[in-house]
């Protein structure tokens, strides 16, 4: 029902709280437009579990939709910008919190500060972070299909990556030597 489409070469390179603390924001036009019919999409799920999408929702939503990844600061400075009276940070952390018991929304934990939420209407994916530029590149779960496997394997542990960042080094960066 969610569905983004294929999640190529147009998510690489893009700073997720960076040291701007924006958030990602996409340039493609493929992904916007796919966002547009998510919009009654949502309000249905919504619907079926005596919700609404209410204004504050639709712009938090909005918000996520611009940024791709996001910290609930991130969202604010979104949704303050978007031309609408403020939201209090309680509006905007308890929107998110609704539409991601919903599953309408994910979070994953980037680096060591606030969660970074992105709308969860897309494939599931690894974060990779670079330590260097702060970029986030997304790699599918089945890159990490031998690790999880091994997992299971060894410790009889089911692992769910979805959640997962991976922290290291872009081809840009390097790295360490």
């Amino acid at each position: 029902m969610f569905c983004r489409g294929s999640r190529g070469s147009e998510w690489r390179g893009r700073a997720a709280g960076g040291p701007s603390g924006r958030g990602d924001r996409r340039g493609s036009g493929g992904a916007r437009a796919a966002y547009s019919g998510l919009v009654s999409d949502l309000a249905a799920v919504l619907r079926a579990n005596g919700m609404r999408l209410t204004p504050q929702r639709r712009r938090v939503v909005d918000a996520l939709a611009r940024l791709g990844h996001a910290t609930p600061d991130a969202v604010a400075a979104e949704v303050g910008a978007d031309g609408g009276s403020p939201l209090a940070a309680s509006t905007i952390y308890r929107a998110l919190e609704a539409l991601e018991e919903l599953g309408l929304v994910a979070h994953t934990h980037l680096d060591h500060r606030a969660p970074t939420f992105h709308l969860a209407g897309h494939a599931d994916h690894i974060h990779l972070v670079c330590l260097g530029c702060h970029t986030i590149d997304e790699v599918p779960v089945e890159v990490a299909a031998e690790f999880v496997a091994g997992m299971a394997a060894a410790r009889g542990f089911r692992a769910d990556i979805t959640h997962m960042a991976v922290h290291g080094w872009c081809s840009s960066c390097g790295g360490p030597q």
